[in-house]
C-alpha cells in the first residue's frame, strides 16, 4: 500500500532534516538481502549514530534537491539504502564493513557537502579513523607530557629515599 501525500511530505521533511546535519550520505543497493541481514545493519547504525533508511528515489530525490547533496541525483537508481550521519566517516564505516560482509549489498555512491564520491572513495573514507578514535588519540597525546612530568616529580623524593636507604645501609655496615 502507497504513502499517501500528507505521509510522502512528513518522509521528505524527516530526511531534509537529517540531512541539514549530514556530513556524509552513502547509497547502498540492497537487492536481495535477507531481512535478517537487513535488521543487523539497522542496529549497527544506530548504534554508530546512522540515520539508516530505506526510501523510493523520489523521495530522496526531492529531499537532497536543495542541499550540498544533490549532486547525488544521478546515482539514486534501483532499490537503495541510504546512511546519513554527522560523523563524517561512521556512515561509510558502518555500510563499508557491512559490504564486505555481505556480496548482495553493494556501496553505489557516497557524497560529502558539494562532492559526490565513487565507491572506491567511500571504501577509502571507512578506512579512516572516525571521531571517537580521533578524540582518543588527541586525549593520548595530550595525556602524555603530564604523565611524564608526574613522573620526573615523583623522581625526586624516590631518589632521596634511595640515597638515605643507601647511607643507612652503608653505616649498619661499619658498625
Amino acid at each position: 500500500m502507497g504513502l499517501n501525500l500528507e505521509q510522502k511530505q512528513a518522509v521528505v521533511a524527516e530526511v531534509s532534516a537529517e540531512l541539514t546535519k549530514a556530513q556524509t550520505v552513502i547509497l547502498a543497493e540492497y537487492r536481495s538481502l535477507p531481512v535478517a541481514d537487513m535488521t543487523q545493519l539497522r542496529r549497527k547504525a544506530r548504534s554508530s549514530g546512522v540515520y539508516l533508511r530505506v526510501l523510493k528515489n523520489t523521495l530522496a530525490r526531492r529531499a537532497v534537491a536543495d542541499t550540498p547533496f544533490a549532486g547525488l541525483s544521478d546515482k539514486m537508481v534501483g532499490p537503495l539504502a541510504y546512511g546519513i550521519s554527522a560523523d563524517p566517516v561512521a556512515a561509510a564505516k558502518v555500510l563499508h564493513e557491512f559490504s564486505r560482509e555481505n556480496e548482495k549489498f553493494v556501496i553505489k555512491a557516497g557524497a560529502m557537502p558539494n562532492v559526490v564520491m565513487t565507491p572506491k572513495q567511500v571504501a577509502e573514507l571507512a578506512k579512516m579513523p572516525g571521531r571517537q578514535e580521533l578524540l582518543a588519540m588527541l586525549a593520548r597525546t595530550l595525556q602524555a607530557p603530564i604523565a611524564k612530568f608526574v613522573r620526573t616529580l615523583n623522581e625526586v623524593p624516590a631518589k632521596f629515599a634511595r640515597g638515605l636507604a643507601a647511607v643507612r645501609d652503608q653505616k649498619q655496615k661499619t658498625a
